[in-house]
C-alpha cells in the first residue's frame, strides 16, 4: 500500500484528476484550507472522468453526530471513520472496498 497526501481540498483534486487510475480509496478529511472535504468530494464527482463515478471517498472528521455523516453521505462519500482515527475502523473501510475491486 501506498499512501500520498494532498496539503489541501484543491490539490487533492488535482491529484486525482492528473491520475485518477492511480488510486483505489480516498480518505478526505473535511477540515483543509483553500477547499473543505465536502467540497472537493463534489468536484471530484463532477469531473468528466468515468473512475471520478466510482472511487470511494471516506470521510475523516471528528464530526461523528449522524446528521455530519449524513451530510457526507450527501456530497458524495461513500463511508465515514471518525476522528480520533481508530486503525480498525480505517482497516475495516480499506478491507470493504479495495476487496470490491480486485
Amino acid at each position: 500500500m501506498a499512501v500520498e497526501c494532498a496539503e489541501n481540498g484543491t490539490e487533492a483534486v488535482r491529484m486525482f484528476t492528473e491520475s485518477p487510475d492511480k488510486y483505489d480509496i480516498v480518505f478526505m478529511d473535511i477540515q483543509m484550507q483553500e477547499m473543505n472535504g465536502y467540497d472537493a468530494t463534489r468536484a471530484i464527482r463532477t469531473l468528466d472522468i468515468p473512475r471520478a463515478e466510482t472511487i470511494p471517498i471516506i470521510a475523516m472528521t471528528a464530526n461523528v453526530f449522524r446528521e455530519d455523516v449524513e451530510k457526507c453521505i450527501d456530497a458524495g462519500m461513500n463511508g465515514h471513520v471518525g476522528k480520533p482515527i481508530d486503525i480498525d475502523e480505517v482497516i475495516g473501510q480499506l478491507q470493504r472496498y479495495i476487496s470490491k475491486q480486485l
